[in-house]
């Protein structure tokens, strides 16, 4: 099992970016085999992690039109700093 961690300091969330949120949860859930997805924001800090079975699920994820154009509009809208951890599931009990 693999888990993506996602942090960023928020610029500004509009109603664009909420729905984008969603349609690409969904997508990832459906398509790209998404396990688990939560999110969390605090002040100004936004972090999301998501728990997926093989690296070559994530990297298909990453790559995805939508997500590829949405990640483009984090970087110059909604988001200052980002980091993206990808970490593997060393014991789960």
């Amino acid at each position: 099992m693999y888990v993506v961690i996602f942090r960023a300091t928020i610029k500004q969330l509009d109603d664009e970016y909420s729905a984008t949120a969603e349609k690409l949860r969904t997508l990832a859930f459906e398509e790209y085999g998404c396990r688990d997805f939560v999110a969390y924001t605090e002040g100004d800090e936004e972090v999301a992690i998501s728990w997926w079975d093989s690296l070559e699920q994530i990297a298909n994820w990453k790559n995805n039109p939508e997500h590829k154009a949405a990640q483009a509009k984090g970087r110059s809208h909604w988001y200052g700093k980002v980091s993206v951890q990808v970490l593997q599931t060393i014991k789960q009990y």
